[in-house]
């Protein structure tokens, strides 16, 4: 590894604003649809843990995010009078 791959991790990430507004959709779509994968596995009964995990984390990070936006979004318009 170089001494730049500190910086590479760390560097914050400009996303268009349609990408933005789309992620926590995007992480409930993906959780809710490996979660119904699993639903689907018949033999691969070693994959079922990881799906599970997959989803689950996908979905809490989509309901954080969306929650975390809200309130911001809420905090910002109680604070502008106009």
């Amino acid at each position: 590894m170089t001494r730049d791959t500190g910086t590479f991790v760390t560097r914050k990430i400009w996303l268009p604003k349609l990408f933005y507004d789309g992620l926590p959709y995007f992480y409930l779509t993906s959780g809710f649809a490996a979660f119904f994968a699993t639903l689907y596995i018949s033999e691969w009964f070693w994959v079922l843990p990881h799906y599970l995990l997959f989803s689950a984390a996908c979905i809490h990070l989509g309901i954080a995010v969306y929650r975390r936006r809200r309130a911001s979004a809420s905090a910002s318009n109680s604070k502008d009078p106009s």
